[in-house]
């Protein structure tokens, strides 16, 4: 890593232009070094940015990490809308297993790594966590509720987070693949069902115990 940039020497950027080149860089980082080798110092120099900048919007390392892998994923404003609330709920789900397969998955084990030693890390992470999964489904769900594919009133806070819990619990704790069998039963034989839905092909079929 180089010396301490000459804040003055540097790029002058603002709002989302310098938060977008801080992410980047973040991302970067965790990529070539992995979430340990990760310090403010090597993210400003990677960004081009003065630490003062960064400690100016997060407390710390946690909170920087968890607001990067948050930018590489998708939020409500850009959830699917195929007219189909099976093909959304897979398309949501495909697309946070190819971020928790890549760069955000290594952030993700990182901060509960550290967070399981740490209560002060711990608190940050519950600060700045968005549940960003659970406000995509309540998207595409009242979608579906919009077109009369499923009753409102089973919309609840429960079968909203269901989907998401699944992946989370499947990430963490378990060596299985999170592999595209799996999305596909955790949508068919649980997100449906609770939303009063009868998936194709569940029907007849023997429930799928790995």
């Amino acid at each position: 890593m180089a010396e301490s940039q000459d804040h003055r020497k540097l790029p002058r950027r603002r709002g989302p232009a310098l938060n977008s080149a801080i992410f980047e860089a973040v991302r970067a980082e965790i990529a070539e070094s992995g979430y340990a080798g990760l310090t403010m110092d090597s993210v400003a120099e990677r960004a081009r940015a003065s630490k003062a900048s960064l400690y100016r919007r997060w407390p710390g390392r946690a909170a920087l990490v968890l607001d990067a892998a948050y930018d590489a994923m998708p939020g409500p404003a850009s959830a699917p809308d195929t007219g189909s609330l099976r093909e959304d709920a897979l398309a949501v789900m495909r697309h946070a297993a190819r971020q928790l397969d890549g760069t955000v998955g290594l952030a993700i084990r990182g901060l509960l790594g550290e967070a399981l030693q740490n209560p002060a890390v711990a608190a940050e992470i519950r600060e700045y966590a968005r549940g960003n999964a659970g406000k995509v489904m309540l998207t595409i769900i009242k979608q579906a509720v919009a077109r009369g594919e499923c009753d409102p009133a089973l919309a609840t806070d429960r079968t909203v987070e269901a989907g998401p819990a699944l992946l989370r619990q499947r990430f963490i704790f378990s060596s299985m693949p999170i592999d595209d069998n799996y999305l596909v039963q955790v949508v068919d034989e649980v997100v449906l069902p609770l939303l009063g839905l009868s998936p194709p092909g569940v029907r007849g079929q023997k429930p799928n115990r790995t």
